[in-house]
């Protein structure tokens, strides 16, 4: 064979190889392509978007990160249904698990005459068996019923605070529901009365943590209010309530909006209660209002249905006369109205007759002024007497004669509208009676005017200028002075408020006795207090002394860091100058570094003399006794 041959031959054979492997490399390229694309859209299709695809000839890789096992093994299960499960290569990540987050615990309590059921989710750590003992323990033989769950996550901060507060608030209330969170409680309740949700709201404010939000929903069963009494008054202090009742809400608005207009100033109140004698009470109440402005001045009466209009004094008559008769024809059909315009008084030379009864603030009476006969002293006194303490009471008054025939009635009235005072007077004339003082009541004004309209008539004319106070409401627990001296002795007892050697700063271990102290002086309100600093006899007097007041200023002013409210305390240091031990000894000295607390016992008694004939405080009179000692700690003995 010639070489020529051998060669063409060779070249045939050596192209056919080129185009095979040119085209075979095709051919692999385009296997890639499709697999790819086929798998990458059954992935996205079923969701797994997280999924990316790489090939490399006929081997198809699955890469990326699954949200957990079962996404990887989907994936793996949908590339094996585009290709040969053989060919798919699975290197796809995991993620990793978050960590699991506690729960939302949370308990919801209720409580009825049946007994107490608990649901909710609570921590394990949560003494479930203690918590329905307790509960069983406040219904009897009543049913506790449990329907709590349990998680094993720790107890998030505040949780065992807020569950232990709603236990404690559920023994004083029957009927309830608390629902509880760790850093809150609502507690919606049912109280017997008015007086009794007062004093439980003030009482779960006092005892509420102090990081804890708590909210209020307490509703009290509305009074039975006879008579239904209202007395709205024009005279020189203003435009204002003696006493004001409504039967709901909205009337309650339409009477406060008609006093507004007519000229009174300041949130008014009113209370809202049972046995109204008219639905349309607030058209005849609003109606009166508006026709006493109209006059200038004087008084409206309602007792029940019962209307008494006293003009001032020196109103025209013929205003008197339009308005009364407009009055009269506008009114409701049930309401009857008596209106009179007083004339002038001419005064006889020994004055008007009048009789005066004044309650101190220590409980003493006098009953001073003019009764009709020896028979009505004699009944004024027994019935003082009766009503204040048979010691209390000091009879001066005399018996004169031309006075009204209802002057006994007035001044038993008189009387008994007194023992609803703290403290205060009752003048009785012929044509008023004037009421002033102090009471722990806030519905004194409206009870004082249903009973004076009730004892004296409707057209009975009066005064009411008393004051609420808050520390005289038994309703609050407010203690009084007395009562905070001894609580200041119990709080403090053997410990002692410390503070760093030769220093006026407290030091760490104070802080317990100073928190306990100033959460029980919060609920004594504005009592006049002394602060004293003492000292041992070591180092110079003068320096002993600054500082005994150094120390002293800073119990102060930590109790004013804690909202304790200091605003009549004071300070003083007395040095060296009274020990109460042995400053030869070291127990001794120990003992004469100390703070006492002082109630300032004569200038209290002295701000409340409201009597000019009461015997007043000497100025110059000792502050009261110390009422709580504690040592101030160790002091450096060159500083005390």
């Amino acid at each position: 064979m010639r070489l020529s041959s051998i060669f063409t031959t060779a070249a045939i054979f050596a192209g056919a190889g080129a185009v095979s492997l040119i085209a075979a490399n095709f051919s692999v390229q385009a296997i890639e392509a499709a697999s790819k694309t086929d798998v990458l859209t059954e992935l996205d299709n079923d969701g797994l978007t997280w999924a990316e695809v790489d090939t490399n000839g006929l081997q198809v890789f699955l890469i990326g990160t699954a949200p957990d096992e079962a996404a990887r093994f989907r994936a793996l299960s949908t590339a094996g249904r585009v290709v040969d499960a053989a060919r798919v290569i699975d290197q796809m990540l995991i993620e990793e698990p978050e960590e699991l987050k506690p729960p939302h615990f949370s308990a919801e309590i209720l409580r009825n005459d049946a007994g107490i059921s608990i649901i909710g989710l609570v921590p394990a750590t949560t003494d479930r068996a203690l918590l329905i003992e307790e509960f069983q323990a406040m219904v009897g033989d009543a049913e506790v019923t449990d329907l709590l769950e349990s998680a094993d996550f720790p107890a998030p901060d505040g949780w065992d605070d807020a569950m232990l507060y709603a236990t404690r608030a559920l023994k004083d209330l029957p009927r309830s529901k608390i629902s509880v969170t760790a850093d809150s409680v609502a507690i919606k309740a049912m109280t017997e009365s008015e007086q009794v949700r007062v004093r439980l709201e003030s009482a779960l404010m006092r005892r509420k943590p102090e990081d804890m939000d708590l909210t209020l929903d307490i509703s009290a069963p509305r009074p039975v209010i006879s008579p239904f009494t209202l007395r709205f008054i024009i005279d020189e202090t203003g435009p204002h309530f003696d006493a004001c009742s409504a039967d709901t809400p909205e009337g309650r608005e339409r009477i406060l909006k008609a006093a507004a207009d007519a000229g009174m100033t300041g949130k008014g109140s009113c209370t809202l209660g049972l046995g109204t004698p008219s639905r349309r009470w607030p058209d005849a109440v609003s109606l009166a209002i508006s026709k006493l402005a109209e006059l200038g001045g004087g008084s409206v009466t309602f007792s029940n249905a019962d209307i008494a209009l006293v003009a001032a004094e020196g109103t025209n008559q013929a205003v008197f006369d339009r308005v009364v008769g407009e009055l009269e024809t506008t009114l409701p059909d049930i309401f009857a109205l008596n209106a009179s315009l007083p004339k002038t008084q001419v005064e006889t030379v020994e004055g008007p007759p009048e009789f005066v009864a004044t309650l101190s603030p220590e409980g003493a009476v006098q009953l001073r002024g003019r009764l009709s006969s020896e028979v009505a002293r004699q009944t004024a006194d027994s019935y003082a007497r009766a009503r204040f303490g048979s010691e209390d009471v000091f009879t001066a008054a005399r018996v004169a004669e031309n006075l009204p025939m209802d002057w006994p009635v007035r001044t038993l009235a008189a009387l008994e509208v007194l023992s609803q005072l703290v403290n205060g007077a009752v003048t009785v004339t012929p044509d008023n009676i004037a009421i002033t003082g102090k009471t722990g009541n806030a519905d004194a004004n409206a009870q004082i005017a249903a009973l004076l309209a009730s004892k004296l008539g409707d057209d009975v004319n009066f005064e009411i200028k008393v004051e609420y106070e808050e520390r005289f409401d038994p309703s609050l627990g407010i203690p009084t002075p007395e009562e905070c001296e001894a609580r200041i002795t119990e709080v403090i007892g053997a410990r002692k408020i410390t503070f760093e050697p030769g220093s006026s700063r407290l030091d760490a271990s104070a802080k317990d006795i100073m928190d306990e102290l100033a959460e029980m002086l919060k609920q004594c309100g504005d009592i006049p207090i002394e602060i004293g600093g003492h000292t041992d006899s070591q180092g110079r007097e003068t320096m002993n002394a600054e500082l005994s007041r150094e120390r002293a200023q800073a119990v102060l002013d930590a109790l004013r860091a804690r909202q304790v409210p200091v605003r009549d305390y004071s300070v003083k240091g007395y040095g060296e100058t009274q020990p109460i031990a042995d400053n030869g000894t070291e127990e001794g000295r120990e003992a004469n570094r100390r703070i006492e607390f002082k109630l300032l016992k004569a200038e209290a008694e002295a701000a409340e003399q409201d009597e000019p004939e009461q015997e007043q405080a000497d100025p110059d009179a000792e502050a009261g006794e110390p009422v709580a000692t504690t040592n101030d700690g160790d002091a450096a003995p060159a500083d005390n």
